[in-house]
């Protein structure tokens, strides 16, 4: 497909966006951020539909030029974890290599790749039916959205994702199941150098805890579990009546969760200390996005596109969770990583490499040309 594409224009619709403060709690900003796409994908003659996942997140958007089944899903995130006033403090800046600010790898690079694909696509008369989800909530888990994306990931041949390339400028097919455990500890206090045995410790319950849950890391399987975050007690004198703790979990097999429920099960049964009453609630927030033969197939499409856009296309796993994770989950051919190439994302030093811009965007196209003629 010949096109043109502006590379200057791109990254003046990209300082926009940028300068536009959407942390996933910014229901304003992110509402300003789908404005944007809105008019620019009803401009084109896609269908554009809001969707309101509650009052505590910000609209997010369904674009399509077709019905279902969709050749292909294509998902994004229209939130940032930055919180208001980043922009203020650090707004959109570019040097001659890299483009810098709150969310212009993640992924506000990527929306727009979504809208200039959808715009080249419309003017060429291609064919294929796709639809794009822009979510408000990524950042934040998803939680509301992941049902929504699923049904949608259902009426589709494929999912394209739309988060940036990793910085060497590899593009993902794998990805960890994400998870938390959040535990609290309710004991007795007591004074600790008067009667300390009338006191029930809940934070050295916490401790034994923290070592039995750690013990089920496993590289060699991808697991890892972290407390990452723990609390408990007043002050030195006392023995601790309460404590909490939150563990991060991440994993590449789903049945390594039944593995972890059965180690949660046998810390409560089997407690260390008397007396002691725990509360314990475990969850997958992203299932494991694992290549299946099938994803396979679209990866060695993609890879069939690189060598006509002059990519090298390379792939790897990584623990980070998107929401890829929900349809591959599901069986659904996922390619990851489909934005510009860039890094430091949740960081100050957030880039985009300005050079790489214009060649993945080729890449994407190239993908979304051969998707309709394919099977999987």
């Amino acid at each position: 497909m010949n096109i043109s594409f502006s590379l200057e224009q791109f990254l003046k619709d990209l300082e926009y966006l940028v300068n536009i403060d959407s942390q996933s709690r910014d229901t304003e900003g992110v509402a300003a951020v789908a404005s944007f796409f809105e008019k620019a994908f009803a401009d084109i003659g896609w269908k554009v539909e809001k969707k309101d996942l509650g009052p505590a997140v910000g609209p997010s958007l369904k674009i399509t030029n077709g019905k279902a089944p969709y050749d292909s899903l294509l998902l994004g995130h229209l939130d940032t974890v930055f919180p208001k006033g980043t922009v203020a403090e650090r707004p959109f800046s570019r040097d001659e290599h890299r483009a810098y600010g709150p969310g212009v790898n993640d992924m506000k690079g990527g929306l727009l790749f979504g809208l200039y694909a959808a715009r080249a696509l419309t003017e060429a008369g291609a064919p294929g039916s796709f639809c794009f989800v822009y979510n408000s909530e990524e950042e934040i888990g998803s939680r509301r959205a992941r049902p929504w994306i699923e049904e949608l990931a259902r009426e589709s041949r494929t999912a394209v994702i739309l988060e940036p390339a990793r910085p060497n400028g590899n593009l993902m097919n794998e990805r960890k199941g994400l998870g938390r455990i959040d535990v609290t500890f309710h004991g007795k206090a007591a004074h600790a150098g008067v009667e300390p045995e009338k006191g029930i410790s809940a934070v050295n319950e916490m401790a034994h805890w923290i070592i039995g849950l750690h013990g089920l890391t496993d590289f060699g399987k991808g697991t890892t579990l972290n407390a990452g975050v723990v609390s408990g007690g007043t002050t030195p004198n006392v023995v601790p009546e309460k404590a909490s703790m939150t563990v991060d979990v991440r994993i590449k097999i789903p049945e390594e969760k039944n593995r972890i429920d059965a180690k949660i099960a046998e810390l409560k049964a089997h407690p260390a200390t008397a007396g002691i009453n725990v509360e314990a609630d475990f969850f997958l927030t992203r299932p494991p996005m694992n290549p299946s033969p099938k994803t396979m197939k679209l990866c060695a499409l993609v890879e069939e596109a690189g060598r006509e856009a002059g990519v090298e296309v390379r792939w790897q796993g990584t623990g980070g969770g998107s929401d890829g994770n929900f349809t591959a989950a599901l069986d659904v051919p996922t390619v990851d990583g489909l934005g510009p190439v860039g890094g430091g994302s949740h960081a100050v030093t957030e880039y985009v490499e300005i050079g790489e811009i214009s060649s993945r965007f080729a890449l994407l196209l190239g993908i979304l040309e051969r998707i309709p003629n394919a099977v999987f």
